[in-house]
């Protein structure tokens, strides 16, 4: 299989891109900054340089031909509201216009418990909109999707167990969890069509992902 990543230098992103090559996948990861393409190859990526907040038609050039796709790319926690509805949003919907143009198939999305395109008050507001809004997208998009909404990021070992469900509530999860999930609904054509959330649990993540 042929994936390619969007956020490919992100902690996740970097993480997927390890197991998927473990899994003898290709893996081609958009980054902003070519001062990351050492540490994406290292991971075993192929490095494209490419601003998602910026680009225009070039992008679908430069996602090129693959078989799937993950949105992995985020404004980050230092970021404002303006900003993460260029980039959590405006970017992945970016991506799904370059996916549909280029014949590809599949699009995996990291999203986030609380995503909600309705999402008022609080500080997360402007997080959980922009994450909705690009589910909605990405649900209306005829593309073979799956949206996976994981709980609070830690970067404590991954213990390859975890919690799926339509609402799990709150919940810390490994990102090498998260990663190793992304990898599996890949691999897993029963994820299509599905949108679900995830945290640390006690269930490994192949037989959690396949409960309908």
């Amino acid at each position: 299989m042929e994936v390619v990543i969007a956020g490919g230098h992100g902690k996740v992103a970097l993480r997927l891109t390890r197991e998927l090559v473990r899994r003898g996948d290709r893996v081609r990861s958009l980054i902003r900054n070519a001062d990351h393409a050492g540490e994406v190859r290292d991971a075993g990526a192929d490095p494209a340089v490419c601003d998602l907040e910026a680009a225009g038609d070039e992008l679908t050039s430069v996602v090129g031909r693959a078989d799937a796709v993950v949105f992995a790319a985020g404004a980050g926690p230092g970021s404002g509201a303006a900003r993460k509805e260029t980039v959590d949003y405006g970017a992945a919907f970016k991506l799904i216009e370059a996916a549909q143009g280029n014949g590809i198939p599949r699009y995996v999305i990291v999203s986030s418990i609380g995503a909600d395109a309705g999402a008022e008050g609080g500080e997360m507001a402007p997080y959980f909109r922009a994450k909705g809004k690009a589910d909605d997208a990405l649900r209306a998009s005829g593309l073979d999707f799956t949206i996976v909404r994981p709980g609070h990021l830690v970067d404590t070992a991954g213990t390859g167990l975890v919690t799926v469900g339509d609402s799990v509530g709150s919940g810390d999860i490994p990102r090498d969890d998260v990663a190793a999930v992304l990898a599996a609904v890949l691999h897993q054509p029963a994820t299509i069509g599905r949108t679900f959330e995830v945290v640390g649990g006690d269930v490994p993540i192949e037989a959690a992902l396949s409960v309908p």
